[in-house]
């Protein structure tokens, strides 16, 4: 067994983190159901990487994400922080007496489950009390509707990332930092995060969490950290990641750096561009030493990229754009989970497996040593044989990675790409060698090509679970096939008219990386190192002093030295 255990830390990152269980609990049902596509029944598709099995104090088995998820108090909505799978404990008082005098209770009203948690809870309650199975049907209509109302609810009123989550989470997953409360919006830079983290026994109980999954692994790949770092969470990440690599030197740290819509909005003074501009640097110079790849996450506008040609949401909210990132996520850790299939083997299901460790080695440790990658995604991607005039499946990958440059010839490049749920001819789920055939033709006849790419794919789309936001354009079909033409109605199709999508991702090396770099570089020394830097009281503020910004600078010089020796970045300008 190669387990991974995964982290996601601060609200955007459970947003996103919520979408991504979402997915594998869908295929962890569809796999089970008799009745669904043979494609979804993957035997080389090992879900115990991701999932721990356990079991209550009932004796009842539990099948639960390999999680650790960390956010502000107040941020779990109506779920409790012991998740949904174990007993809550007893609420009696105590008989032990320390206090003679008056007592008064001042309790809130808890937060109402919304119509899909309800939904989920009227479920399992069937669940359990009608085994036998002979319910006539009589119910489909009114589930119908019941289904309609939900998406339409889920769209328009979701508050929370547990609003939507139909996972059951181990008690020792989440966690919240008490005393920080969602509204806290003084909880936005790299000094109070990292002060937050010190607190009290915040760290140790943060740390004791993760101890308790990777202590019951046989073999841990590697961990997956998600991490809201635009900001206090940047610095919770940061501090938790030394403990991490001082507790777990061998086990390599892959880092999606996520940015949620919020973090985009135009700033008004020259005053606030400075904030923001330093905890940029900081975030990130202090997050890349303990991360083997980081990988960042986040458009500024994802709604009008290209990388979203075929969806159709509102980039205010977390709950539409976390989807995508979520989906991108998703088919990105495909490799991990799939049993390595010998060459003499035959599987017509995967081709490409791959550990975290591998997938690090290829990316960040070739002889160029760039530990930044590139996230690009193609959702839906189009049919293997697409028509002429028609984008092929390379040309349509775009990235979701902001401040990445375009058209660069790199000879060095290095990628690593996952295919799944590929339509061929007749839309029918194209087979393994005919995806592993088009891939290599399209990248011979690619005007640029990379030094080097790994492929990986599986048959199985990404499925579209009901809690999924209706963000696909008219122009996705059922099984997420491109339409020759829109289908009328509303402009935008959720879960009850999207059962699937393929999915084509790619995470490469390149110097496409550098414009990202060189910008957070260029403004920790234009605003915070360089003599007379308008940010210095502001970083001190922070508990920065020269020495460490010194060593921030120079390791954001070295990461740009790295993919051009002859930057003028990449020399100190002090």
């Amino acid at each position: 067994m190669r387990e991974v255990v995964t982290v996601q830390l601060g609200g955007f990152a459970n947003f996103i983190g919520s979408h991504f269980w979402n997915f594998q609990d869908e295929l962890l049902g569809l796999a089970s159901d008799p009745e669904s596509d043979p494609v979804f029944k993957n035997p080389y598709l090992n879900m115990d990487v991701l999932y721990r099995t356990g079991e209550t104090q009932q004796g009842i088995l539990t099948y639960s994400p390999r999680l650790v998820s960390v956010d502000f108090q107040g941020s779990l909505g109506s779920m409790s922080s012991r998740g949904t799978m174990y007993s809550e404990g007893s609420s009696a008082p105590s008989d032990v007496l320390t206090w003679t005098g008056g007592v008064s209770t001042h309790a809130s009203e808890p937060l109402k489950k919304n119509l899909f948690l309800q939904s989920l809870y009227e479920e399992e309650q069937e669940n359990c009390t009608t085994m036998s199975g002979t319910n006539s049907g009589k119910n489909d209509s009114r589930r119908e509707i019941q289904d309609k109302d939900i998406v339409e609810s889920l769209d328009n009123d979701v508050q929370f990332w547990t609003d939507y989550s139909k996972v059951h989470y181990h008690p020792q997953s989440l966690y919240e930092l008490s005393g920080l409360w969602m509204d806290a919006q003084e909880f936005n830079n790299h000094g109070i995060g990292k002060d937050a983290f010190a607190e009290g026994f915040r760290g140790e109980e943060i740390r004791e969490r993760l101890r308790f999954f990777v202590e019951e692994c046989d073999h841990i790949q590697g961990f997956q950290f998600v991490v809201d770092d635009s900001g206090g969470f940047s610095a919770v990440a940061s501090e938790f990641l030394e403990n991490i690599a001082d507790e777990y030197t061998n086990t390599p740290v892959l880092l999606y750096a996520a940015r949620g819509p919020g973090s985009h909005m135009s700033v008004r003074s020259r005053k606030q561009t400075i904030f923001k501009e330093l905890h940029d640097a900081v975030s990130f110079s202090r997050l890349a030493p303990f991360s083997k790849l980081i990988v960042p996450v986040g458009l500024p506008f994802l709604s009008t990229s290209k990388a979203s040609t075929f969806l159709h949401f509102k980039d205010e909210k977390p709950y539409h754009c976390s989807a995508v990132y979520a989906a991108a996520l998703h088919s990105a850790t495909i490799p991990f989970q799939m049993d390595p299939v010998g060459p003499s083997a035959d599987s017509g299901d995967v081709s490409g497996a791959m550990d975290v460790n591998g997938l690090i080695q290829m990316l960040a440790g070739q002889a160029r040593q760039n530990m930044v990658s590139i996230l690009d995604v193609s959702m839906p991607a189009p049919a293997l044989n697409g028509k002429q005039g028609e984008q092929s499946l390379l040309g349509s990958l775009q990235p979701l990675t902001p401040d990445v440059a375009k058209d660069v010839e790199d000879l060095q490049a290095v990628e690593s790409m996952t295919v799944h749920g590929a339509l061929g001819s007749g839309a029918h789920y194209a087979l393994i060698p005919e995806v592993k055939d088009t891939v290599h033709s399209m990248y011979e006849q690619a005007r640029t090509r990379p030094m080097f790419c790994h492929l990986s794919v599986a048959r199985s789309p990404l499925p579209i679970p009901l809690p999924f936001p209706s963000i696909f354009g008219n122009l996705v079909g059922q099984r997420g096939e491109l339409l020759g033409s829109p289908v009328s109605g509303s402009s935008s199709r959720g879960s009850l008219d999207v059962h699937s999508v393929p999915m084509a991702v790619r995470l490469r090396s390149s110097s496409a990386i550098l414009p990202y770099i060189e910008n957070r570089l260029g403004n920790l020394r234009r605003f915070g190192i360089e003599r007379g830097a308008p940010g210095t009281e502001l970083l001190r503020n922070w508990g920065f002093g020269k020495d460490e910004l010194d060593d921030m600078g120079e390791t954001l010089s070295k990461m740009v030295m790295t993919l051009d020796p002859h930057s003028q970045m990449s020399s100190d300008s002090d």
